[in-house]
């Protein structure tokens, strides 16, 4: 079974990572911790101009890191997309150059290096199945486990068609270049969305911080304008309805500009 395959080689040093999830480095963690932070606190002053309000908008603070971990997990998958399909074209060309799967995979590793560097996912991952070899576990669990912990359905896919291809003895050089080709036509059409899309992402984010800049400048010039909206219950309720309408939208905009292939 998978966690079988990673039992056995647990005693090493890379401990395979579940693509689905994603665990914040120090440095990276403390920036997105203080730029929800300073969310929050945004928030609780030109909604309430209130420090006790932070405390109950809290729980915004865990949702917005709880969202970061979502998109650097997204974006890991697909860089994770990217290389595999490198990988791939990698294998295909050293398998039709006469070696079996497992050298091709060798050699592969050294392309992956080049191209992506030592610690890069993908480089990684084929160190994993490389020492999973030596310990004589066959490829194709170790290209399922990967399928299964990566969550990206294109290598799940190919990892179901090399295991039917290696069982019934199937063409496995034009299965990979067929693989290969089919990834790549994927990644470069989502490579061409996201460039589209790219601006329009930006302009989302401006418009995200429109309605603080327009409160800090009447605010800024009219002296008391919003006075009638703070530290008293009708004022709250309807900033409390304002700040529900702007986070929906918010989640609305983000919608809209997520395009998969």
């Amino acid at each position: 079974s998978e966690m079988c395959i990673r039992d056995r080689l647990m005693s090493k040093s890379y401990r395979p990572p579940d693509y689905a999830g994603y665990r914040f480095p120090l440095k990276e963690g403390m920036l997105v911790c203080l730029e929800g932070a300073l969310l929050v606190v945004m928030i609780g002053y030109f909604f309430y101009q209130s420090g006790l309000a932070c405390v109950f908008l809290s729980p915004l603070f865990v949702i917005f890191v709880r969202e970061k971990k979502k998109e650097r997990a997204k974006r890991n998958r697909q860089e994770l997309s990217v290389q595999f399909k490198d990988l791939v074209l990698a294998l295909s060309a050293n398998v039709k150059a006469g070696y079996s799967i497992e050298n091709a995979l060798r050699e592969s590793c050294r392309d992956m290096e080049l191209l992506y560097g030592k610690d890069s996912s993908i480089c990684m991952e084929v160190k994993y199945m490389l020492r999973g070899l030596e310990n004589h576990v066959v490829f194709e669990k170790l290209l399922y486990d990967l399928g299964m912990r990566s969550h990206v359905p294109d290598i799940m896919q190919f990892a179901d068609v090399f295991l039917i291809a290696r069982r019934s003895g199937g063409n496995l050089t034009e299965i990979l270049e067929k693989t290969a080709s089919v990834i790549e036509q994927k990644v470069e059409t989502d490579k061409e969305i996201q460039l589209m899309i790219s601006a329009k992402k930006m302009e989302q984010k401006i418009m995200n911080m429109v309605p603080f800049l327009i409160i800090f400048y009447i605010s800024a010039t009219s002296k008391g304008f919003f006075d009638v909206l703070y530290h008293n219950l009708v004022g709250v309720a309807v900033m409390t309805v304002c700040l529900f309408f702007y986070g929906a939208a918010c989640l609305f905009s983000k919608r809209i500009v997520e395009i998969e292939v």
